[in-house]
């Protein structure tokens, strides 16, 4: 069954962000080495999720939870035929996964990440 294994934050000033989630929980960044500015959140040890943080743009999408699926096509069909929408198209996260955020029917976006280590 698909969980949810990841999160986002959306940070208009990244510094600030890091220092508030590192005295309030105890998170650890780490700049991800990708082609946009996002830093890899570690919450610990234990039960749990890990997260990411990037920069907050006018144009962004809000912070979401991202759900792990063996295929974005076939979740994708499922949620459309089940009244959700897809927002983008899948995209390729170099050396991850594939990506894409969808909708529900209630307007909530969400995020599937197919993992492939070949994505490009």
């Amino acid at each position: 069954m698909p969980r949810v294994t990841y999160f986002d934050i959306a940070a208009k000033n990244p510094a600030r962000a890091k220092a508030f989630y590192q005295k309030v929980f105890g998170w650890k960044f780490r700049k991800w080495d990708g082609p946009s500015p996002y830093w890899l959140i570690s919450t610990g040890k234990g039960p749990g999720i890990d997260g990411g943080m990037g920069l907050r743009e006018e144009s962004s999408a809000p912070a979401m939870n991202t759900v792990e699926v063996h295929s974005i096509d076939e979740y994708a069909a499922r949620i459309r035929a089940n009244g959700g929408k897809v927002l983008m198209r899948k995209t390729a996260i170099p050396g991850v996964g594939w990506f894409t955020s969808m909708q529900d029917t209630e307007g909530n976006r969400f995020g599937l990440m197919e993992p492939d280590t070949k994505a490009q």
